[in-house]
């Protein structure tokens, strides 16, 4: 089978100081997210070809037919794997500000107004026990976007939702610059979003 690897950020570790510290996204990247990388790949030894062929977004969007064997598995490293993957590419140096275009819309007729939106993110997040994701989707069966949180690496696919933004609160995302202050990092990193990228995914799923 062809075997998953560790995405590259698109950028270096420090450029999203002071925001975000070059050595928690050196140790988020190169430890965390290769576990996730190579606990996809063991799960996946695991099944037959069909299966190890198929798309991820495919088999997190449908769960019950993986072997039960590993859904377990694929489930949280396929969920962290590809969460990750959005995570990094969401981000960029000199982010931040407000979205515009059709995301600005998408928003505003859900939220009513950016604001609006962003406060329930912040405060949604925020208040998530334990580890999990905070998430800005999409909804095909509704064609509107929608706010929702995951536990642990669970992929929104998982609840039929499209992923557009997502902000990792497990520790290790934050501890090594915030120690216990989830909310400052869950504010800072609103400076750090690549809006352009996140109105891409969304024009891509609406088409």
């Amino acid at each position: 089978m062809a075997k998953y690897e560790l995405p590259k950020v698109p950028y270096s570790y420090d450029s999203l100081e002071p925001h975000i510290d070059a050595k928690t996204m050196e140790i988020h990247h190169t430890k965390h997210h290769q576990a996730y990388t190579d606990g996809l790949n063991n799960a996946l030894a695991n099944v037959g070809a069909e299966i190890q062929n198929m798309e991820l977004t495919k088999l997190l969007s449908d769960l019950n037919q993986v072997p039960e064997t590993v859904r377990g598995a694929v489930n949280f490293h396929g969920g962290g794997y590809e969460n990750h993957a959005l995570f990094w590419n969401s981000m960029k140096p000199s982010g931040g500000g407000k979205p515009g275009g059709s995301l600005q819309t998408a928003i505003d007729s859900v939220f009513g107004n950016f604001d609006s939106f962003k406060e329930k993110f912040v405060k949604d997040t925020i208040a998530i026990q334990g580890s999990g994701w905070g998430w800005l989707t999409y909804n095909p069966q509704t064609r509107k976007v929608e706010f929702t949180t995951m536990p642990n690496q669970t992929s929104p696919r998982t609840k039929g939702l499209i992923p557009l933004l997502g902000l990792d609160v497990w520790e290790h995302a934050y501890y090594l610059k915030y120690q216990n202050r989830r909310a400052d990092y869950v504010n800072a990193w609103w400076n750090v979003i690549n809006w352009d990228e996140v109105d891409s995914r969304l024009s891509k799923v609406k088409a």
